[in-house]
């Protein structure tokens, strides 16, 4: 995550320590993008932490109906 994004860590840093199922996001910069979740999902396996589901609303919504 970027320095000046620290917000977006902070969060990804929540939902994984908590163990939090799904991580809710519009940002498909950082969170939700497929490029960069296998990376996230790297990291916390070597920390030792759960790797939330990153979803869209959209993609939310989509499983849904």
């Amino acid at each position: 995550m970027p320095q000046v994004l620290a917000g977006d860590a902070i969060h990804l840093a929540y939902a994984s320590y908590y163990k939090i199922d799904f991580l809710l996001t519009w940002n498909c910069n950082h969170l939700a993008n497929a490029n960069k979740k296998q990376h996230i999902r790297i990291i916390n396996t070597r920390l030792g932490l759960l790797t939330p589901e990153i979803i869209t609303p959209l993609e939310l919504f989509t499983e849904t109906i």
